[in-house]
């Protein structure tokens, strides 16, 4: 600005319009073509952040439902070896709840459909559990409130999703590596558990065999920020390929786990957050997944986890289309 105003000055100062003059008003001019473009550089940074994905999320268009509640599609396409499709949840710990449900503990004679564990819960978000056996009993260690639900560690799985700690300290929920972590059985320091196989663990090495086997898949992973992930196919994929494909797509999401796979894999969001998407008249892709309309046939399941909000501030607050999210969303 002090720049321009020398060189209007200089302009009155010389009269005839002389070379220099001409000059000097052209150099005014590109000065302040400059400053003006500098300034719409700077705006045009300070919005981008609004609107566009974070670049550690590979583009994914997060739709947040609800406070520390965000869904979203994920099609990785040519990245990865396989044709892999699949709903992810990004769940904030501190916002939301996690706990262990098995039809025996509830006093029920049989397993429950998703839909029934839905309306008797009346959770958020439910999802199934690990892998049981005939009899129903689940295969490894689960806790409910402290109480130990499983009859005995497995041996071979080493991934354990713990939630709701006894100790202030620690964090709210995550996936431990067994192989290298330890959880006392006698004195759990975490209320909820639910044992499993580990896909990928923390340095990122892919644990499970590349088998060739494809079939729906529920995985459930923690990221850098604490942030659990949990992950439903919308298509039948091998472990291997989505363990694969999740390290190289996401550095920043770690400890992926599988929950039971095949026809006991099942997401189903509450009723209260579908019929808040109803009334805002958006459908996501994702809805169809999650919603309990996807497959013509659900399976009893004896084991499943729920997720509630803390508090009343993690109740569900207008849904978001992806452009309108703030960047804290993302």
């Amino acid at each position: 600005m002090y720049a321009d105003r020398a060189g209007r000055q200089t302009d009155r100062e010389r009269p005839g319009g002389s070379c220099d003059a001409l000059m000097a008003k052209t150099g005014s001019v590109l000065r302040l073509g400059r400053t003006l473009i500098s300034r719409a550089a700077i705006m045009l940074l300070l919005v981008l952040p609004l609107v566009a994905p974070a670049a550690s999320d590979e583009g994914l268009k997060w739709d947040s439902v609800a406070d520390g509640l965000a869904f979203a599609t994920w099609n990785p396409g040519v990245r990865c070896s396989e044709d892999l499709a699949a709903v992810l949840v990004r769940i904030d710990p501190e916002r939301y709840r996690f706990a262990v449900h098995h039809f025996q503990d509830e006093g029920l004679p049989s397993p429950p459909l998703m839909v029934d564990w839905q309306r008797r819960i009346g959770a958020s978000l439910m999802f199934n559990a690990g892998l049981f056996l005939d009899d129903f009993s689940y295969m490894g260690l689960l806790y409910k409130d402290g109480r130990a639900l499983g009859k005995r560690r497995h041996p071979q799985w080493q991934a354990l999703f713990v939630a709701e700690p006894t100790e202030a300290d620690r964090r709210k929920a995550g996936v431990l590596d067994l192989a290298f972590e330890q959880f006392e059985e006698e004195r759990p320091t975490y209320r909820e558990a639910a044992q499993a196989l580990m896909v990928v663990d923390r340095t990122g090495k892919i644990r499970v065999r590349q088998s060739g086997k494809r079939a729906q898949q529920t995985l459930l992973a923690e990221d850098g920020g604490g942030m659990i992930w949990l992950l439903k196919t919308t298509n039948p994929a091998t472990l291997y390929g989505l363990g694969d494909c999740l390290r190289r797509s996401f550095p920043a999401v770690k400890q992926v786990m599988a929950m039971d796979g095949g026809s006991s894999s099942e997401v189903l969001v509450g009723a209260d957050l579908l019929a808040q998407l109803t009334r805002s008249g958006y459908a996501p892709g994702w809805r169809s997944a999650v919603d309990g309309t996807a497959r013509a046939s659900h399976i009893p399941l004896p084991a499943v986890i729920s997720i509630r909000p803390r508090t009343e501030t993690g109740s569900p607050s207008p849904t978001r289309h992806p452009a309108q999210q703030p960047s804290s969303a993302r």
